[in-house]
């Protein structure tokens, strides 16, 4: 470098100081500081004035400013490498499987705090998960069958994770607690009244069921009888309002599916003749839908799920049976659908969809077609709906997907009874990953060695043991056992052991004693015993009894001599005529 650039710069960097004094000068507000506190403003006013010192100091500050634009540069690409970073990543890198049984899982929710999963199948069982207690064998700590013979259609945790609502196949919903017991069930309308705002709850089998996001005493329910009903716990007796689907020639539809928004002011169901219809809660009546698309998806074709995005800009619904298709809806513009995805079979009426919890991504399952197999999980990009990736779950269908906004995990419901649960460990958090590191803890196991029995019929009885009798055998020779009976004390003759005998201890020696009799009779004698050797003195010299009866009775009636013969005794045959 030349001894001019350098004496250049450093004029340069020096009248620039100046003049930023100069302006500090004039915008300075109040009495100006004294000298001798005074704090120079930079180094480079202390250059020396020597041209050795000038382009040392030169090149330093030039060796400085090429490391700040490098540190300029480093910190654009750390920008653009969070803003890189900020894309939400898919766990899929690990993966646990829960096992509910051997039918298929169509229902699946995981409580907000990501402590608890419950899972429903068509075994009508209902399954509840603690991944805190649970170690690597995986397994559910209860097991429940709340609605009978009725296969579950969904399951749902309230907003504070305390309750869980129970859809099955029949018209009564059920609430449980956090341990599964039941807490509340819906009034059973009248089946025989047409008009369903005149019964007090559903007629027909329900079909799905949401809470609502901000009140943990209020509830959403569908059913097959074209209503929705929203309940309040605290009203058992009736629900809370009604919302009756109509179709497009305003016959009753039935909704299929159905969910509330994120913050409670919306309330989404999908018909059965393909129409969407969104209402407003914040209006007094539920009379008029507030949006409503009519051809959303195929006439008499079940829509399996219907879910808003976080922000709630975006609808997502999922068709089924003849309708394979995947659509997103912007309520902003809600005439026509965004994005379509065609081609994804289901065959359950209960396969669902879910958005990341960045909503940049769509989550949806789809079922194995005939001699096929490899159900897998499709991930959509909300803005392209371009195909991201692709994972393979089970052998069998994909039917329930939910992916958890705080533990960053994904879980899926199979068509084979599995629950796979899927995770990042570097990104993921607590859930899973709980009970995959878990070590099995053996119960200890009491040490005990049993009897071995030798039998030698042959031997001496001092060397022969005792063979096992049987449990009575047993009860009576420990009956006759004082010390295992528990005998009470025998009566005393006579004081021994330190105890003192009681006079007339038995009835008979304490009535004779009271009547004043100067013979004394033992305790330990017998009374019957002391009265038969008065009997032949008795006999003999009469007192009490033959006196009295001898003015009345000078003839015994009832004594009978042994002499006289017996009377025979007639007997008759069967069959044969009486004779005299």
């Amino acid at each position: 470098m030349s001894n001019i650039d350098s004496e250049s710069i450093v004029n340069e960097i020096q009248s620039n100081l100046q003049t930023s004094d100069i302006n500090d000068e004039d915008d300075y507000i109040g009495p100006p500081v004294p000298d001798e506190i005074k704090i120079p403003t930079n180094n480079v006013q202390n250059l020396s004035v020597n041209e050795s010192d000038k382009k040392k100091e030169a090149e330093k500050l030039i060796c400085l400013k090429d490391d700040s634009d490098e540190d300029d540069e480093s910190d654009d690409d750390d920008d653009n490498d969070d803003d890189s970073s900020k894309q939400i990543k898919i766990p899929i890198e690990s993966q646990v499987s829960l096992n509910h049984g051997t039918k298929a899982v169509t229902a699946l929710c995981i409580d907000p705090p990501g402590v608890r999963l419950a899972s429903g199948s068509v075994d009508y069982e209902v399954r509840l998960w603690d991944f805190a207690g649970m170690d690597q064998t995986l397994r559910s700590f209860r097991t429940l069958n709340p609605c009978g013979n009725h296969p579950i259609k969904c399951v749902k945790y309230s907003p504070t994770g305390d309750r869980l609502l129970v859809i099955s196949g029949m018209s009564q919903a059920k609430v449980l607690d956090r341990d599964g017991h039941e807490l509340w069930e819906c009034v059973k309308g009248d089946q025989y009244i047409s008009d369903m705002v005149r019964t007090k709850g559903h007629t027909s089998p329900l079909t799905c069921g949401s809470w609502h996001p901000r009140n943990k005493e209020e509830f959403l329910t569908s059913s097959e009888d074209g209503s929705c009903r929203i309940w309040d716990m605290t009203k058992k007796d009736k629900h809370k309002s009604i919302i009756k689907c109509r179709a497009k020639n305003g016959l009753r539809t039935i909704p299929t599916t159905c969910s509330y928004s994120n913050d409670g002011k919306l309330v989404a169901c999908a018909c059965r003749d393909g129409s969407i219809l969104v209402w407003d809660t914040r209006k007094p009546s539920f009379v008029n839908a507030t949006l409503t698309i009519r051809d959303g998806h195929l006439n008499n074709s079940d829509t399996s799920s219907i879910v808003f995005s976080y922000r709630d800009t975006l609808i997502c619904t999922r068709g089924e049976g003849i309708d394979e298709t995947l659509k997103l809806w912007d309520i902003r513009n809600f005439k026509k659908p965004i994005h379509i995805v065609d081609g994804l079979y289901s065959r359950y009426s209960s396969t669902d969809c879910c958005f990341s919890p960045d909503d940049s991504i769509v989550v949806t399952g789809h079922s194995v077609r005939p001699k096929e197999s490899g159900g897998h999980l499709m991930f959509y990009n909300t803005n392209t709906f371009e195909l991201l990736e692709k994972v393979k779950v089970s052998e069998t269908h994909s039917i329930k997907v939910y992916w958890h906004p705080k533990l960053k995990q994904l879980f899926a419901g199979c068509g084979d009874g599995t629950v796979k649960v899927f995770y990042d460990k570097g990104d993921s958090q607590r859930g899973a990953m709980l009970c995959a590191s878990k070590a099995h803890t053996k119960t200890k196991q009491m040490e005990m060695v049993p009897t071995q029995q030798i039998i030698t019929p042959h031997a001496l009885p001092m060397f022969r043991q005792d063979r096992n009798k049987s449990l009575k055998k047993r009860n009576d020779k420990d009956r006759l056992d004082p010390v295992k009976s528990k005998r009470p004390d025998l009566p005393i003759k006579s004081g021994q052991g330190g105890r003192v005998a009681a006079s007339g201890s038995t009835l008979s020696s304490y009535v004779i004693r009271n009547l004043g009799l100067s013979k004394r009779v033992e305790d330990d004698q017998d009374p019957r015993e002391a009265i038969l050797k008065y009997a032949k003195d008795a006999a003999d010299n009469p007192y009490w009894i033959t006196p009295a009866y001898a003015k009345t009775q000078p003839k015994n009636v009832l004594e009978k001599s042994e002499d006289e013969p017996q009377e025979k005794k007639i007997k008759f045959a069967i069959g044969q005529p009486f004779k005299q």
